[in-house]
């Protein structure tokens, strides 16, 4: 009986290991590929680039943005993928920060108040099988109403 729950035990935290090395890392240089992208009604950046970190549970990026709505700009964030809260900054405000696994995607959530306006923003980051291709689906809801935004980014 013992041996039987040991080897129990021991699957068990075999498949745990096994799990968590499942998760994608992101680490790498990242550029957008703007014909696979969807912007809907804002206009696309002409350029977009990601340098992240990946070390789970830390995660940092840098993005890198020429044109487009905000002009040019790049910012950084940093993230802990185990649901621990980061702070951030967008354009100058605070930002509360969260990243957790759903599976093989890393939820972000960020909200800040931008004057007075609660900005939310949702991302479900994803990795495609061969490593070379990076999804992030992004929900904002601003106080003009809600958008859904997909950045195609391709590993250089």
């Amino acid at each position: 009986m013992r041996i039987a729950l040991k080897a129990v035990i021991a699957l068990a935290a075999c498949a745990t290991l096994a799990a968590a090395a499942d998760k994608p890392n992101f680490s790498g240089e990242w550029s957008l590929d703007l014909d696979k992208s969807n912007f809907g009604p804002m206009p696309p950046p002409s350029a977009l680039s990601r340098k992240i970190q990946h070390n789970d549970p830390e995660m940092t990026m840098e993005q890198t943005t020429t044109g487009g709505p905000q002009g040019d700009q790049t910012v950084k964030f940093k993230y802990s993928t185990d649901g621990k809260e980061t702070s951030n900054e967008i354009m100058g405000n605070p930002a509360k920060t969260t990243a957790a696994w759903d599976g093989n995607a890393l939820v972000i959530s960020m909200s800040l108040d931008a004057g007075g306006n609660e900005i939310k923003i949702t991302d479900r980051v994803t990795l495609s099988d061969d490593g070379k291709v990076m999804t992030d689906a992004q929900h904002l809801v601003l106080p003009q109403g809600e958008l859904d935004l997909t950045y195609v980014l391709n590993k250089k």
